[in-house]
């Protein structure tokens, strides 16, 4: 890692990688994530042992994800969200890394852990504004009292609320119509939602990129 003064910009990629834990790859994107652990999920935490909320019987909670090379590195990446140049060396890696792509997802495993950590996000995305992002959450009051508070997100993120039970609805927040989407989950169509279409293409996003996407209000994901 940098040990002088050279601002992020100035990093190697792999000072750049070791500072902020790596960038994920999950195999269904179109391109680069950024995996925390879904045991330290605020909501979703709670709700791993609902039976009938999404993250009953989380993806992420089994799989590679168990591996504990693949739960090093999303501690990792955790311990690194309150570090110091986490934001600039975010944006620095995401720009080198995603560019060309045009796309990146947030937290294929994982959740924003505090208003602090989706303000820093929302920086990130600034600065990155040849690159569209995506970011799943289930933490409807951080990101409704970041905007509360003077907060702004930018055009290029797309904060995709994510419904808490199978089938269910996504609380409604008059201050955030029209910024931020919802999506669900169900092993059935959902009225009103854009389905999925990646249970059709080998359980990958192929040339879909409706989740990132503000002008589609409501993705339905099938449940397999």
């Amino acid at each position: 890692m940098a040990s002088d003064d050279r601002p992020p910009a100035e990093w190697l990629t792999g000072e750049l990688e070791l500072y902020v834990g790596g960038l994920s790859k999950p195999s269904k994107m179109p391109g680069y994530a950024y995996s925390l652990p879904a045991a330290e999920c605020k909501t979703g935490g709670r709700l791993q042992s609902v039976e009938g909320s999404t993250c009953h019987k989380c993806y992420a909670l089994k799989g590679r994800y168990a591996f504990p090379n693949v739960k090093a590195a999303m501690y990792r990446r955790l311990d690194a969200i309150s570090k110091p140049e986490w934001v600039p060396a975010m944006a620095e890696l995401i720009r080198r890394r995603s560019e060309k792509i045009g796309y990146f997802r947030w937290h294929d495993s994982g959740d924003i852990q505090s208003v602090k950590h989706f303000s820093d996000i929302c920086d990130i995305a600034r600065q990155t504004p040849k690159i569209s992002h995506w970011i799943p959450t289930r933490e409807y009051r951080f990101v409704s009292d970041f905007v509360a508070n003077g907060g702004d997100i930018p055009d290029n993120l797309n904060v995709r609320f994510s419904a808490h039970m199978l089938g269910g609805h996504v609380p409604t927040f008059p201050r955030l119509r029209g910024i931020c989407t919802v999506s669900t989950v169900s092993p059935d169509p959902v009225a009103g939602t854009y389905e999925c279409p990646s249970r059709f293409q080998d359980n990958q996003c192929g040339d879909c990129r409706a989740c990132w996407n503000r002008s589609v209000p409501a993705v339905n994901y099938h449940l397999h």
